[in-house]
């Protein structure tokens, strides 16, 4: 499974998945997540609308459906390959690495605003895919947007996993990214995309730039096609 769809998290295939590979000891158990989920809503200010904050794959693959999308930022924290993908775009065998917050800077992103009526479903999907591990912790942030501030929900990296990267080197995340793939395919292919996406937007992360440039000058070029006589 590499494309993923809305479809496989209403109908919980990827975690599915990882329980048939034989790894889903790595999953939080439903409880757990419902749990999670219940204690983000009751940080909730009053009827105030929820917004989530995306900062990687949430821009270019959001998968839920939002009324509402600006492009935004948020400050006291930013983005990093700070967090060991053994799922989504690597393996227990072959870790990847996937985006985080972490505390300290900023960070440009989009912020999406929910329908009330199907706020509940539409956060469960969210959960289901961000919180597989529970490797981020789901916090309430202030975000800047043209429209004015809103309070949004971003997902931090948990520094207490021991999924947690710390500071990589380009190298070392570059070594990773040629070698990695999971359940939602090659680990190059997320950074490439997340960059992209954000050059897009108007919000080009020259860190990420750099990296997708170093894969490129190292990664084999697709074989050229040879015609038939």
């Amino acid at each position: 499974m590499t494309r993923i769809e809305r479809i496989h998290l209403e109908e919980d295939r990827i975690r599915a998945a990882v329980r048939a590979s034989g790894h889903g000891h790595l999953l939080v158990s439903d409880e757990d997540l419902e749990r999670s989920l219940e204690l983000a809503l009751a940080q909730r200010q009053g009827r105030d609308p929820v917004w989530i904050f995306g900062y990687g794959s949430l821009i270019w693959s959001p998968l839920f459906h939002s009324v509402e999308r600006r492009v935004a930022r948020v400050h006291g924290y930013h983005r990093g390959f700070y967090l060991w993908s053994f799922i989504n775009r690597g393996s227990p065998e072959s870790p990847g690495l996937v985006l985080a917050l972490d505390r300290g800077g900023s960070c440009t992103g989009v912020a999406y605003r929910l329908d009330e009526s199907v706020l509940r479903d539409e956060l469960a999907l969210i959960w289901r895919r961000e919180m597989i591990m529970s490797t981020y912790t789901p916090r309430w942030v202030s975000v800047s947007t043209a429209g004015g501030p809103v309070r949004a929900i971003a997902f931090v990296i948990n520094r207490d996993k021991p999924t947690y990267a710390g500071k990589l080197t380009d190298e070392q995340i570059v070594s990773v990214m040629l070698r990695a793939r999971g359940h939602y395919g090659p680990c190059a292919d997320y950074l490439t995309m997340t960059a992209e996406s954000l050059a897009r937007e108007g919000l080009p992360d020259r860190h990420l730039e750099r990296l997708v440039r170093l894969i490129d000058a190292v990664r084999p070029a697709p074989a050229a096609s040879v015609a038939s006589e």
